[in-house]
């Protein structure tokens, strides 16, 4: 195993946000996404070099960095993307934003936003930032397996929604949808003239060996005219505080409308940012698979200690570095009181998971084990005795 996975850099009292939460406190935090572990060499031999030029200026994507990109997605995923469909993004929430209104521009008050919850928290807010209602529709469980709703989603979709956001891999539940699935949505969004904005941030993190991610885009001709895709190098490699996103946007008419929105409120992607982007894409295969393993492992370690305690459950995670778990049962079993959340009754046991109630789905908490192994044991044993030893005045 890579040292850097099991020695991760020191960062309490350093300007993360994460651990920064928790200043003076004895939680361990395990809720944003943004793992503990240091980005890789040749992300931070790119950075020292860039630095070492000592000439900030503005900048652009340059030929080197456009050619990574292109050959990372067509290598990784046989998707062959031209560099004119490319919009690039100071962050992936910034692309979501965007997406929401441009795709509601010409459309009034009456337009509106689709979406599956739970979800990633901003694909809730961002309707709101761009005045449209939201339109949300439960995603199911289905033997213990998360799937879209698609009678749900046909209740929530009124005639003037414009936008569909989805959420591949997704962000809390950890499901890499299928071909079938995609195409069910794909028809679902041609059915009602929906554009899909496909939020794909955690593409490269699919932990079970039998899956692959597939872009929405590359279904076939017509949901590639109707998507924008959102993508970064932040979750991967672990470099979201650089800031460097990327929409890919097939249509003509619907980038130059993205273009548009963006005009005057978006700033250009930092230097820095753009060195490592390149260097993540071009020089980071191998760090990539070792941290897959990492994951893995983690990720088999934590399904194991959930399925043993009482009051909790979770689904399998079949990508991402995030554990959706249902607390709704523990909850109910301490007799917590109305206004204690799980997630803040965990915060008095040592544990700083994100609140579900942020998702959309209030009594579950989202667990991060992006971390060291040695800190994620130390979060099971804090995890069993908050579900077995309770304390009552907690």
């Amino acid at each position: 195993m890579n040292a850097d996975f099991l020695h991760p850099p020191e960062r309490r009292g350093s300007d993360s946000s994460k651990w920064g939460k928790y200043a003076g406190r004895d939680i361990l935090p395990l809720w944003v996404a943004d793992m503990d572990f240091a980005a890789p060499p040749a992300v931070r031999r790119a950075l020292e070099k860039r630095v070492a030029h000592g000439v900030f200026g503005y900048g652009a994507p340059g030929s080197a960095l456009i050619d990574s990109t292109l050959a990372y997605l067509e290598n990784t995923y046989g998707w062959q993307v031209q560099a004119s469909w490319l919009v690039w993004l100071p962050g992936l929430v910034t692309g979501i934003n965007i997406a929401v209104r441009s795709a509601c521009a010409d459309a009034g008050d009456a337009a509106g936003v689709l979406t599956g919850i739970p979800v990633y928290p901003p694909f809730l807010a961002a309707p709101k930032h761009g005045a449209q209602p939201l339109r949300a529709a439960a995603l199911a469980q289905v033997d213990g397996r998360w799937t879209m709703d698609f009678a749900a989603l046909e209740a929530a979709c009124l005639p003037g929604t414009k936008l569909l956001l989805l959420c591949h891999p997704h962000n809390p539940v950890g499901r890499c949808w299928s071909r079938a699935e995609l195409m069910q949505i794909a028809d679902f969004a041609a059915r009602h003239d929906l554009l899909v904005c496909s939020d794909e941030i955690h593409c490269d993190l699919i932990l079970d060996a039998d899956k692959r991610h597939l872009p929405f885009a590359m279904l076939d001709e017509a949901a590639a005219g109707r998507s924008i895709t959102l993508m970064a190098p932040s979750k991967t490699f672990n470099i979201p505080g650089l800031g460097c996103a990327f929409a890919v946007i097939p249509d003509t008419g619907l980038r130059q409308r993205f273009l548009r929105v963006m005009q005057g409120i978006v700033p250009h992607v930092n230097v820095l940012a753009l060195a490592a982007c390149e260097a993540a894409f071009r020089d980071c295969a191998q760090w990539r698979q070792e941290l897959l393993c990492l994951l893995r492992q983690n990720r088999d370690r934590l399904e194991a200690a959930v399925a043993a305690l009482p009051g909790l459950s979770m689904a399998h995670v079949e990508a991402t570095y995030l554990a959706w778990i249902d607390a709704r049962a523990l909850a109910h079993g301490l007799s917590l009181p109305k206004d204690m959340s799980p997630a803040a009754y965990f915060e008095t046991r040592g544990l700083g998971f994100s609140d579900g109630a942020d998702f959309g789905a209030p009594g579950w908490v989202r667990c991060n084990f992006g971390c060291a192994p040695e800190l994620l044991e130390r979060a099971l044993i804090r995890l069993r005795h908050a579900v077995e030893t309770p304390v009552a005045s907690a």
